[in-house]
């Protein structure tokens, strides 16, 4: 039976650079074929360092259009590209990922005409299958998985979107920013593992002291996200076997047991402390 890895490549939420974590981006690999979750700034690096062989990367995933998930969308395209990706990869997202392809291909026509010119590589664009996903359901399937949406609260961001990854061997699943809903916990329903967002709610007056638009970041967080007590809960209610947090809003300051604590109040089962490139 073919062996399904799990590998956070960024596990920082928020647009801001981190010193300690990556920006939001997860790899799930089956029999050495690479399929990538969001695009946060620093994704093809971050494969690079996970040693990812470029070549193997079939599909892309994003779940909405916030920065720090799909900064580097475009980017992980034409650096792969520059490194010898060769077949069509399927991305799939939320509305407008088809336009904005096409707008990052023009945005960097004159580097990709360079390189098949100078370089000899092959065009850019027939590499990139782009999709655009409005509504739940299957998304993707080939021999080695099958990946299932459905709709998630992160106002006021709309279509925003949560993946279930079904492989032979486990299934795995990967939140995307979202409040609690129920659509995620029965997407979520008997999972072996998932992958949640988390934000540690104390830490929030701190986040905001020094900022202009403090109150109004504040609520967004709030209406937004999901915080270290309500994510147990959610793993709770789906019966999954594994917690996997990321996206941690702060990235950084927090003590582990304070996130681990806090998790544990509502959910029995075994939580990780996701770290960037950590294989599960």
């Amino acid at each position: 039976m073919s062996r399904s890895r799990l590998v956070l490549l960024g596990t920082g939420g928020g647009p801001t650079p981190k010193v300690t974590r990556s920006a939001p981006a997860f790899a799930v690999v089956v029999d050495g074929v690479t399929y990538i979750v969001d695009c946060g700034n620093g994704v093809a690096r971050q494969m690079a360092k996970a040693a990812l062989p470029f070549r193997s990367l079939r599909a892309v995933f994003i779940t909405h259009h916030h920065s720090d998930h799909n900064a580097d969308y475009g980017n992980l395209f034409l650096l792969l590209w520059a490194a010898g990706l060769k077949a069509p990869v399927d991305a799939y997202g939320p509305p407008p990922l088809v336009r904005m392809t096409g707008q990052f291909l023009e945005l960097n026509a004159y580097d990709i005409a360079t390189r098949i010119a100078d370089e000899g590589r092959p065009p850019l664009a027939p590499l990139i299958r782009a999709h655009d996903i409005a509504s739940a359901g299957e998304v993707y399937r080939d021999e080695r998985v099958r990946v299932t949406c459905t709709l998630v609260q992160h106002p006021p961001v709309v279509p925003a979107f949560a993946f279930r990854f079904d492989t032979l061997d486990r299934s795995i699943v990967f939140s995307g920013d979202t409040a609690p809903c129920d659509s995620l916990v029965e997407l979520a329903r008997g999972a072996d593992v998932l992958v949640h967002e988390v934000m540690y709610e104390p830490a929030l007056d701190e986040i905001c002291a020094r900022l202009d638009n403090a109150t109004r970041l504040r609520q967004h967080l709030l209406d937004s996200h999901t915080t270290a007590d309500q994510v147990g809960v959610v793993a709770r209610d789906a019966g999954v076997k594994c917690l996997v947090l990321s996206h941690f809003v702060p990235a950084e300051n927090v003590a582990d047991e304070l996130w681990l604590e806090a998790a544990a109040r509502n959910f029995s089962g075994e939580i990780v402390l996701g770290r960037d490139l950590m294989e599960l």
